[in-house]
């Protein structure tokens, strides 16, 4: 086994976000493939580009690579996200310079889709508030403000996006007894799963002014930029919540404090941010005024975390570099810039490469 891989001794392999974004199925991947890529934690451009410039594959979790990052990169064949989103990529101009750009498409969806749930439940019944009230001793008070809540099966679910996110989270929804609506940029495509599934697709408008709970399922570019701006959430109802799992910037964040504030909406479940970095060194809390709000649940980009999705971000993520460095295409559904043509040859993927199953060597 060691000299089947060991033309991948000498590739210059760089792991960014190695302090912020620890993995040890990684290493563990590593040492299995005869990989030995250089952990590192630079920030911006500067610090970045003297670790990649040189670099046959990149692996990156949650740092920026813009423009000048790419332009630097002299051999590199595979820049290799692990995680999903690439909206921080500068995707065009890889694919200008020939350079493959991947992601592990599916490795977290469930987890989303149950943090997702876990949010509309817990700010439909009031969690943050009983649990406070509990402690207080004030059981009896909290039991006259829980008569406020609805139940599930009485309530709307909206999905803007119908990914694979949104059709998990509409397969738990509709176990609660839930009606789910879905909107998508293209409407023809997932007629099938949505009848399946008993989800009605309609338009952005509907959803927004139908649903109780409206939750995001969409990536972050150009046009879903936010996307969620002032005039979307006042046509939400003046009791229904706002679940954002996706990008924090499809979201006007100012907007959504403001029409919190007024109490247009009953509340939100947020997981990821347009103004609060939370891929940085933890320190003092951010001034931010949604950390103000009592009818906000607030986490910290965690909806995708369990050790089932660690594992399989790391096999995909690894595997995507180990297959274009031995001279193959990744897995197709893995490959984010599809019209891109190497600067290098590449033979069609080939799934016998990993025919030893990762639990045996791990």
């Amino acid at each position: 086994m060691a000299s089947r891989w060991s033309h991948l001794e000498q590739m210059h392999v760089v792991r960014l976000n190695a302090v912020l974004h620890p993995n040890d199925v990684e290493v563990e991947l590593y040492k299995k493939y005869h990989l030995n890529p250089v952990f590192c934690e630079p920030a911006t451009p500067e610090e970045i580009i003297p670790y990649v410039q040189d670099c046959d594959a990149l692996f990156a979790v949650s740092v920026s690579l813009p423009t000048p990052v790419i332009e630097s990169l002299r051999r590199c064949k595979v820049i290799s996200r692990l995680g999903t989103g690439t909206d921080k990529i500068d995707v065009a101009t890889a694919t200008r310079r020939g350079i493959l750009v991947t992601n592990v498409p599916l490795f977290c969806i469930h987890e989303q889709a149950d943090h997702t749930m876990m949010l509309i439940l817990a700010l439909e019944r009031k969690l943050k508030r009983m649990d406070g009230m509990m402690r207080q001793g004030l059981w009896q008070r909290s039991k006259s403000e829980g008569v406020a809540t609805h139940r599930l099966a009485a309530r709307t679910l909206g999905l803007v996006g119908f990914g694979n996110s949104a059709r998990e989270t509409a397969k738990r929804a509709r176990s609660f007894g839930m009606r789910v609506l879905a909107t998508r940029r293209r409407m023809d495509a997932g007629q099938a799963e949505a009848a399946a599934l008993g989800v009605e697709m309609t338009d952005l408008d509907t959803v927004l002014r139908e649903s109780d709970y409206v939750s995001l399922h969409i990536p972050l570019n150009r046009e879903t930029y936010h996307l969620i701006d002032e005039t979307a959430l006042r046509k939400m109802k003046r009791d229904a919540f706002l679940i954002n799992t996706a990008r924090g910037a499809i979201v006007d964040e100012m907007a959504l404090v403001r029409v919190l504030q007024e109490g247009h909406l009953a509340g939100a479940g947020i997981d990821t941010y347009e103004h609060i970095d939370v891929f940085v060194p933890e320190g003092n809390p951010p001034n931010h005024p949604l950390l103000e709000l009592e009818n906000v649940l607030l986490t910290p980009h965690s909806a995708g975390l369990s050790v089932e999705a660690k594992r399989d971000v790391a096999v995909g993520g690894v595997e995507n570099v180990v297959s274009i460095l031995s001279g193959h295409w990744p897995h197709p559904d893995h490959i984010v810039n599809r019209g891109v043509e190497p600067w290098f040859p590449l033979k069609p993927y080939d799934p016998a490469l990993f025919e030893t199953a990762c639990e045996e060597c791990i």
